[in-house]
């Protein structure tokens, strides 16, 4: 534990354990300060050397035989931290399974935003990451993010202004647009320490809600940000925008972020799926669609009709694509027959985006 405590991946139960601890054993906090120093110490510019069992980000082809164009190679000690960093899971004590993939996407930010902890780093914050956001920026978009969810279970805002809109009118993307940049501003006005505390704050309360420990509570349907979906999958899209911009703000440092562990990677995949067949409708080219690493296919479109092409993405890749993180004619991909009906998808995918 002292291990994962030096990475900043330690799983909130963990936390409980070891930090009361560190207060009362000087030995452990002996070698805990040690291993922390030398995570820092290490945790710089990649040499190019890859450690032993642990694949290039580089190395990775695309079914096109194309290389994704995925993170670029820096942080390597930040990088196994999260590789090795255990899953949130119904195992972690009161969490359901939907809830869980939420729970690590916050536990993975947490762990980035340490690295800025430091005086020499306080500059980090300023770094540009996506849209006009820094770094601070980006946190307290997310604070604002997941106000809608609190909000409508029952949570009181974290930060004072209009109300975040539920998605239950048209008008939801002009509104929310607002609260986003009110919520900015007020953040900007803060160090960014008191705005990562503050997000942190909401996203715990938002695990600590009935709904984050009950599947039944959770299968209630219910108007969030212009889609209808259960609780559980709300909890999903949550998970599904923290790991985004996680990602954005380790590539705008030059930190390698791995991907969600597995078992929440394809819970993000498996609701994209869902929802892109649905703005795609009925009447769309019938496309064949599949994940590398999986054993599901689905026919995204008309059912009435032979299909008339086929696709084939890498899970992270599709679910940048649906996070806007790529353009539709430029990732990685597996494609045969209609070229038209493929690229239909494609753009479909891309459009879901908000983030």
């Amino acid at each position: 534990m002292l291990a994962a405590w030096a990475f900043g991946a330690l799983q909130p139960g963990d936390e409980r354990t070891v930090r009361p601890h560190l207060a009362e054993c000087a030995g452990c906090a002996a070698v805990a300060a040690r291993l922390r120093e030398t995570v820092r110490l290490l945790d710089g510019p990649s040499s190019g050397v890859q450690p032993e069992g642990v694949p290039s980000e580089d190395s990775a082809v695309s079914l096109n035989g194309s290389a994704p164009a995925r993170l670029p190679e820096a942080g390597g000690v930040l990088a196994l931290a999260f590789r090795s960093r255990r899953p949130a899971s119904a195992s972690t004590p009161g969490i359901a399974p939907h809830a869980a993939p939420y729970a690590a996407a916050v536990s993975a930010l947490q762990a980035l935003l340490r690295e800025l902890d430091g005086d020499d780093r306080h500059s980090a914050w300023g770094t540009p990451v996506v849209h006009d956001w820094d770094v601070h920026d980006t946190v307290a978009h997310l604070l604002a993010a997941d106000e809608p969810l609190a909000l409508r279970l029952g949570l009181d805002p974290r930060v004072p202004g209009t109300a975040s809109p539920t998605g239950e009118d048209a008008g939801w993307a002009d509104a929310w647009a607002v609260r986003t940049a009110e919520v900015i501003a007020h953040e900007r006005r803060r160090e960014a320490r008191e705005t990562v505390a503050a997000w942190a704050a909401q996203a715990a309360a938002l695990l600590a809600t009935p709904e984050a420990r009950d599947p039944e509570l959770a299968s209630i349907a219910t108007t969030l940000m212009g889609a209808r979906l259960p609780v559980a999958d709300h909890f999903t899209v949550r998970a599904f925008e923290v790991w985004i911009h996680t990602d954005d703000i380790g590539r705008a440092l030059g930190l390698a972020v791995p991907p969600p562990p597995e078992p929440h990677l394809w819970r993000l995949v498996h609701l994209a799926v869902r929802i892109l067949g649905t703005a795609l409708g009925p009447d769309a080219p019938p496309v064949l669609f599949a994940v590398t690493g999986g054993a599901e296919e689905w026919v995204l479109g008309s059912e009435d009709e032979p299909v008339q092409a086929e696709l084939v993405l890498d899970p992270v890749d599709f679910c940048l694509l649906v996070g806007g993180r790529y353009a539709p004619d430029e990732v990685p991909r597996g494609e045969a027959g209609d070229r038209e009906a493929a690229r239909n998808v494609l753009e479909r995918a891309a459009s879901l985006a908000w983030l």
